[in-house]
């Protein structure tokens, strides 16, 4: 969806508005907060109810989602109007943007990639919208030209390259562009010999990656939306492996993939490093792991059919590569802290396979397969720890690391001598680093220069304990010299979901908020993945509860143990996350004095019905079926927004987010503002070119970031810069 200004008159007509609602502190807030005038616009209430087995649920604010709707757009910009012009008020607003693009701008890299005696990787300037791909002729001691710079392909910079894809003689790279935020792709390819573009374009990409075969890729998408379906919300169905020979248009690809039968799920492929095997990956919606199969592409017999490998949904498998005619596969089969294992395609049964990397106390996060060795990512605690085995999986030696950190990287060639990766942590400033696989030693390619002392601020994890007496970890980070007095502001960030793991990063917008004596609280909660799958299905359905049990005890804990209290502590996640910080807020109100549910899903009873929804249902469930709809029903923020007093709330979506379609945030605004009792405002932030988070601006993220760090600093009745 786009957002377009209206006409005044139109904004009259359709929006409307209704007595206002003016932000005073009361008890609960500073007496020191500024009171700023709130006129919420109008937003009409429909009659619409819904039947879920006998219980009916209103839905009043349906019509919201529609994206495309005049009426739609115009209640957009009229919130987006009442936002920003309480935002515009914060008198220190000003002050925080210009720090913000100050520390923002140093030169940030990417991991590079050496492909035929040449590197590859990404550099952003520092105030560049988009990072920009260079190369270097002659490796690392070559001098770096620009190879692909997004900045050109729009103009106002929201054109972001969403992936890039060697062939493995070299000549040729694939790549991804998505605009506006948009999950859609769109693939290009250049020649990197004469680094001219080849005119091949490819669209509707969704879900893929580019696996070279020879003269062309596979490649996964979907059929493009029908007349008059939204590109942007309608329900992503059918999804198709093809092949895409260069030279030739889209319509000449040839289909290797596809299950009419079934609508949902995903179809992606990969290829081994020698295109001797093509791999496919299937997902059913309904379970949490995926398929595997494969295909000799050396073998005739084999042109048109998959070997089934695992047929199992119900776990996560992937090939790492291959040796000879065996695959090395990275397993979570009776091993929910995964293990490898080696399988022979011609004797794919169980029995047969051979186990390379055993499952450990440690979750395997992943493993890379070059220069002759298998570089394994372990998760200790939530943070990196980095071993080096023999393809046979014999243990070598550990990769030292600069301190408790997240490391990223080590991908290459199975003739690679060296390999590069990333460091970073809270205070870390993300480094790359060469890594010479047979000495066992690093040293840094690119260190970047920040305006922050990392050596002012401590970092220390802590276990609380949970509803359930289950231990959590947290990190949690500060400047020396802070006191825990209960009166730091504090900044409580978690995800808990889809068995992703939040480890150790750095932020510089962050910074901000920690260098003015803030203090930055991450759990981990259940849900993740930090402690493999076990740890993740104690926060999937029908246990999701876990999850906001285990954000609340962390709330609980940073008050008693003296970091702060209720007036000064600030909620925020995004996507999974968000519904996590709008459940916190609808079950305990008073938990905090400012919350950020970012992108966040809402509307727990119709999800699935958009984009690639129907993808959750293994993580949460779904209305579809009664005990499940039980489930949902209890925690979706939507359906238990009661007349209370919440937390000053500041709900950001973007236009384009169509992974979590905006609508979700648009309900839970209009429900929020109409049940909220209390004095402090309730607002939504809608960016207009973005999406889901991924290839947003630097421009925009600057701004959006000086508007959260404003908005918490005025609801908790401080003035950084006084």
């Amino acid at each position: 969806m786009q957002v377009r200004l209206f006409p005044a008159l139109a904004l009259m007509l359709l929006a409307g508005c209704r007595s206002s609602q003016t932000y005073s502190p009361t008890a609960e807030t500073s007496s020191t907060a500024p009171r700023i005038p709130v006129l919420y616009p109008e937003t009409r209430k429909s009659d619409q109810v819904d039947d879920y087995f006998g219980t009916p649920v209103p839905d009043p604010y349906r019509w919201l989602e529609d994206p495309d709707s005049p009426e739609t757009k115009a209640w957009v910009t009229a919130q987006n109007k009442v936002s920003f012009g309480y935002l515009e008020q914060i008198p220190f607003r000003t002050k925080i943007r210009e720090r913000l693009t100050t520390i923002w701008n140093y030169e940030r890299f990417g991991v590079p990639q050496e492909e035929g005696g040449q590197l590859y990787y990404s550099k952003n300037d520092g105030l560049q919208n988009q990072a920009v791909l260079y190369t270097q002729q002659d490796g690392q001691q070559g001098q770096p030209d620009v190879l692909l710079d997004p900045n050109k392909l729009s103009a106002d910079g929201t054109t972001a390259l969403a992936g890039t894809f060697f062939s493995n003689d070299h000549r040729y790279m694939a790549y991804a562009t998505s605009g506006g935020g948009s999950d859609w792709q769109q693939y290009k390819v250049i020649d990197l010999e004469s680094r001219k573009p080849l005119p091949d374009e490819l669209n509707w990409v969704k879900v893929s990656g580019a696996a070279w075969y020879k003269d062309g890729f596979f490649y996964s998408r979907y059929d493009a939306p029908k007349a008059g379906q939204s590109k942007l919300a309608v329900k992503n169905e059918y999804h198709k492996v093809y092949f895409h020979k260069l030279g030739t248009t889209q319509d000449k690809d040839k289909l290797v993939y596809e299950n009419p039968k079934m609508a949902l799920g995903f179809r992606t492929v990969g290829t081994t490093e020698d295109e001797r095997f093509l791999v496919l990956y299937l997902t059913d919606g309904k379970a949490d792991g995926n398929r595997l199969s494969v295909r000799d592409l050396t073998d005739p017999k084999q042109a048109d059919t998959f070997t089934p490998l695992i047929s199992s949904y119900e776990h996560n498998n992937s090939v790492i590569g291959n040796i000879g005619e065996q695959l090395l596969v990275l397993t979570d089969y009776k091993a929910p802290r995964f293990r490898v294992v080696l399988i022979d395609p011609k004797k794919p049964q169980e029995a047969n396979w051979k186990e390379v990397l055993p499952q450990t106390g440690q979750k395997l996060e992943g493993v890379n397969q070059v220069g002759g060795y298998l570089v394994a990512s372990y998760l200790k605690d939530a943070s990196s720890n980095i071993k080096v085995y023999t393809e046979a999986g014999e243990f070598k030696h550990d990769v030292a690391l600069p301190a408790i950190g997240t490391a990223a990287g080590f991908g290459g060639k199975r003739d690679s001598k060296t390999v590069y990766y990333a460091f970073t942590s809270f205070t870390y400033p993300t480094t790359i680093y060469k890594y010479d696989l047979a000495s066992n030693t690093s040293t840094v390619f690119r260190a970047p220069k920040v305006d922050v002392k990392p050596q002012d601020y401590i970092t220390t994890q802590v276990f609380y304990t949970s509803k359930d007496g289950t231990k959590i970890p947290m990190f949690i980070t500060y400047k020396k010299g802070v006191k825990l007095n209960g009166r730091n502001p504090t900044y409580l960030y978690a995800y808990g979901g889809f068995n992703i793991s939040l480890t150790p990063s750095f932020s510089v917008a962050r910074m901000l908020w920690l260098e003015n004596g803030g203090i930055l609280a991450i759990p981990n909660l259940r849900g993740g993945g930090e402690y493999g799958e076990g740890w993740h299905k104690a926060g999937m359905t029908p246990n999701k509860q876990n999850v906001f049990d285990d954000f609340i005890a962390a709330a609980e804990y940073l008050k008693v143990q003296g970091y702060t209290n209720t007036e000064k502590l600030a909620i925020a996640g995004g996507s999974n996350g968000g519904l996590l910080v709008g459940a916190t807020m609808t079950q305990r109100p008073d938990l905090c004095s400012v919350a950020f549910p970012a992108v966040g899903v809402m509307d727990m009873l119709r999800y699935q019905k958009f984009t690639i929804g129907w993808n959750w249902a293994p993580e949460y469930g779904t209305s579809d079926t009664y005990a499940q709809f039980q489930n949902l029903y209890k925690f979706s923020p939507q359906h238990n927004l009661k007349r209370a007093a919440y937390p000053a709330t500041m709900i950001t979506t973007a236009d384009h987010d169509d992974r979590v379609v905006p609508a979700h945030s648009f309900k839970f605004a209009a429900a929020l503002q109409a049940a909220n009792t209390g004095p402090r405002p309730q607002l939504i932030r809608v960016d207009v070119n973005a999406g889901h988070g991924a290839g947003k601006s630097t421009k925009l993220q600057i701004e959006e970031w000086a508007d959260i760090w404003s908005f918490a600093y005025l609801n908790m009745g401080l003035n950084p810069y006084k």
